[in-house]
């Protein structure tokens, strides 16, 4: 019965983001402000995307890698005023970019300031989310200053709606009075369904310090082919113009649920692991997974050793 009563609850919850607004605390997250008159050109050479060409109420999704090309983190950047850079992380990846971004800023006009505990982050999804935000609709990762029910902060455009960064100390207020507004809390778990439904990948789940951009299929989102280097940029290069990655992002439609972390395999050869799965309302049980290359859309794997098999396919789920 309890699961029942689960299930029951999270496809409720689904129909209120499908259909109107739904709150998630993504407080958790990772927060730096990079400061100085000299803060996107210094990041211009860390990160894979094009800081430089932000405006300010502008932002966009990037990487910090290795020297190989390795992701160490993916991040939301942000440029909220001309000297300010706004990066929100997982948690896990905080800590080594901010390790990695204190290191090589010696002798720049450059402060970095870890607001992890002093800012949350308040996600509206669903279609009434601009709607109870109080702002216009935002294309995804642009940002600008709003006060939603005398709170003050920023509003940043998402792919399914908007982020409220508020102070910490004002975000118990704010949550409650959105859930009287129409918003009410949502679990991670159907936040989650969205995020597989997307096709987009989670650093810490299907991510990891030992993928690629290709690999996980960020590319058209996080690198710049046209800016000037940065630290990762040959091997991510020479990938992109020369060759094909040997893993590839794919969706897998599911003949039951699976567990994360289940092998996948393409006959007898293992082509790569179950990253993040869930039971969509939608569309069943589907998953995310980084798989080898001869693991093309339409081929059918063998999950784990329970008779669960898996159909490829390409993301987003169509």
């Amino acid at each position: 019965m309890a699961d029942a009563a689960t299930d029951f609850e999270l496809d409720a919850q689904y129909r209120q983001l499908r259909e109107e607004c739904g709150l998630l605390d993504r407080s958790a997250r990772g927060k730096l402000m990079v400061s100085g008159s000299e803060a996107a050109e210094y990041l211009q050479g860390q990160l894979t995307n094009d800081v430089e060409a932000l405006a300010p109420g502008e932002g966009q999704y990037a990487a910090l890698l290795d020297r190989k090309g390795h992701i160490q983190a993916d991040m939301r950047v942000l440029r909220p005023a001309p000297e300010e850079i706004w990066i929100d992380t997982e948690a896990a990846a905080l800590e080594p970019a901010r390790r990695h971004l204190e290191t090589y800023k010696i002798g720049r006009d450059v402060a970095i300031a870890d607001l992890t505990a002093e800012r949350a982050i308040l996600s509206l999804l669903g279609p009434r989310s601009a709607e109870l935000a109080g702002a216009a609709p935002l294309p995804e990762h642009a940002c600008e200053t709003t006060g939603v029910e005398g709170v003050e902060g920023l509003a940043v455009g998402t792919e399914g709606g908007v982020d409220l960064i508020v102070k910490a100390a004002e975000a118990d207020g704010l949550r409650a009075a959105l859930a009287a507004a129409g918003a009410p809390e949502v679990s991670d778990a159907v936040a989650e369904v969205l995020r597989i439904e997307a096709g987009r990948p989670r650093f810490g789940v299907e991510m990891s310090t030992e993928t690629m951009p290709a690999e996980a299929g960020i590319v058209e989102r996080a690198v710049s082919f046209t800016k000037g280097c940065y630290i990762g940029q040959e091997p991510v290069a020479r990938l992109h113009y020369r060759g094909r990655p040997n893993r590839t992002l794919r969706g897998l439609e599911l003949s039951a649920p699976a567990e994360p972390g289940a092998a996948l395999r393409l006959g007898e050869k293992e082509v790569g692991r179950v990253g993040s799965a869930c039971l969509s309302p939608a569309r069943g049980p589907i998953a995310l997974a980084i798989v080898r290359r001869e693991a093309e859309p339409g081929a059918e794997l063998a999950v784990g050793e329970d008779g669960v098999t898996a159909r490829v396919v390409d993301l987003p789920f169509g």
